[in-house]
């Protein structure tokens, strides 16, 4: 007795319920749906309009992807991030999060709308490799998380960004700062004898030195702190 190809029983079948030009206009047909379903999904992306709410199914959803915009303006303001329409995002979106949003649309039977993506002020401007985050509104001011991609933040930017989280932490930075830099001036440097009254003279200076610096780059760069950023679609805010 001969093996059984299945290979060859496979062709047999196919061939008793289409032909070959049948299948190929099939999935063509299929190829093209999900290319339209992918250029509708783009065009939605790179939209500005600002659509709050979407039709999910909440028995569908995630709860751990589930966040409300409180939490998200706290992690804004404590990382310096934006979270901004998604037209505004200069990066290439994935087509794996295009995918995750496909699944989404066809599990709750809707078109998604009014995304939204939490990442740092420079990727709303040129790609980078920082960690973009892409929601969806539920409604109630309460966002879903589709998809995140890249790598993770750096580990000190929490550190990095508290001082621009309000004026008394910078405050506290420029005080430590000339503090520091006033330890670094060598003894004797204005006067033989070194005394409290120098040192503290010396601190002022230093003091306003690295301040007006500080005021400088802020205003000439139009700098703000992250409360006052963290929604703002512009550059200078």
């Amino acid at each position: 007795m001969r093996g059984t190809n299945i290979e060859h029983k496979l062709q047999k079948s196919k061939n008793k319920n289409a032909s070959s030009l049948d299948i190929l206009d099939e999935v063509q047909q299929i190829l093209n749906k999900h290319s339209l379903k992918d250029e509708q999904i783009s065009k939605q992306l790179g939209s500005k309009s600002n659509f709050r709410e979407n039709d999910f199914d909440f028995d569908l959803l995630e709860t751990d992807k589930i966040f409300h915009i409180d939490q998200i303006k706290e992690i804004c303001i404590d990382y310096r991030l934006r979270f901004l329409n998604s037209s505004y995002f200069k990066g290439k979106i994935p087509q794996e999060a295009i995918s995750k949003i496909k699944q989404l649309e066809a599990a709750h039977n809707t078109k998604i709308k009014g995304f939204k993506i939490m990442a740092p002020s420079k990727l709303f401007k040129l790609e980078d490799k920082d960690d973009p985050l892409l929601f969806a509104p539920i409604g109630n001011d309460y966002y879903y998380l589709i998809h995140k991609w890249g790598n993770d933040l750096h580990p000190l930017r929490k550190l990095f960004a508290w001082p621009f989280k309000n004026i008394a932490n910078l405050g506290l930075v420029v005080l430590l700062i000339s503090y520091l830099a006033t330890l670094l001036v060598p003894e004797g440097l204005f006067s033989k004898k070194n005394t409290t009254a120098e040192f503290w003279i010396i601190y002022f200076f230093m003091f306003k030195c690295i301040a007006s610096i500080v005021i400088f780059y802020g205003f000439a760069l139009g700098k703000n702190f992250n409360p006052a950023i963290w929604k703002s679609k512009y550059f200078n805010a």
